[in-house]
């Protein structure tokens, strides 16, 4: 049984500030190893469950924040950026069950450091619904019949799911009491939940139904700045639909993941 694990890090035990996110201070290199102790939580908890394989993605900003050196060996890990589908790189329809470690809330939600692929967003909707990377991730995942069959990060974005995964294991982490603080788990005891969560989620893979949304799909980016969509307007398919939002018809999900790449890669250049 193969079992692939995304790991963020806005959705880690402890951390709150936008630095731990940060490569190039201190509290980030604290963060990266908390990212990573989760990370071999959920590995650990998957091999215990008869997992064969464990594939795990590194899913944050530049995409090398897990540490090699201390992940756990029997796992093999996607690591750096450009690559092909972003945080779920790597995942086909040969896995039993994706997991979602470290997670956070959408943009424009109440969770610790909510939002949704880069901080260009104030808002993405699928098919009119909004979304979040754990919900667009997962229906990209969905639509190759695999489920998401576990969840961690904070309480915003643990309930935002349960609809969606149904089935699927959520692990709390923390409670959001604004977007830079919240109520944590130690560690050690976040560790310990997901791993026991981990376990359980591979002996009931094979329950969780994918969670799957209609195809072909609508695709809304509201930007921060109307110049962000004057940039994006450019794009010879984008449809303009107010001062700071585009929309895009997409075959698949897949594709309705590429335009939000695109767009998140070329209007950083405005600052």
């Amino acid at each position: 049984m193969k079992i692939f694990i995304s790991v963020d890090i806005e959705g880690v035990a402890g951390v709150v500030t936008p630095e731990e996110g940060q490569p190039g201070n201190p509290e980030y290199e604290r963060a990266r190893r908390l990212m990573t102790g989760e990370a071999n939580a959920a590995i650990a908890g998957a091999f215990e469950g008869g997992a064969a394989e464990v594939l795990v993605n590194d899913s944050h900003g530049p995409m090398v924040n897990l540490l090699p050196e201390e992940l756990d060996p029997r796992a093999e890990l996607i690591r750096g950026n450009i690559k092909p589908l972003g945080m779920f790189a790597g995942l086909d329809e040969g896995f039993a069950g994706a997991m979602c470690v470290g997670y956070h809330a959408a943009a424009g939600d109440h969770g610790v450091l909510a939002h949704t692929n880069s901080g260009v967003f104030t808002a993405i909707r699928l098919n009119g619904e909004a979304t979040s990377e754990a919900s667009i991730y997962g229906a990209f995942a969905g639509s190759m019949g695999v489920p998401v069959i576990l969840l961690s990060g904070d309480d915003v974005i643990v309930r935002a799911c349960e609809g969606l995964f149904v089935g699927a294991e959520r692990v709390r982490v923390k409670t959001a009491l604004t977007q830079r603080a919240a109520r944590s788990l130690s560690p050690g005891a976040a560790r310990e939940r997901i791993r026991l969560a981990a376990a359980e989620a591979v002996r009931r893979a094979g329950t969780v139904r994918p969670y799957r949304v209609a195809t072909p799909c609508r695709i809304e980016f509201d930007f921060t700045r109307p110049i962000m969509a004057d940039l994006c307007a450019r794009i010879p398919v984008a449809e303009r639909t107010a001062p700071r939002t585009l929309a895009f018809a997409c075959e698949s999900v897949r594709d309705a993941i590429g335009w939000m790449s695109v767009c998140s890669v070329m209007t950083r250049s405005l600052g």
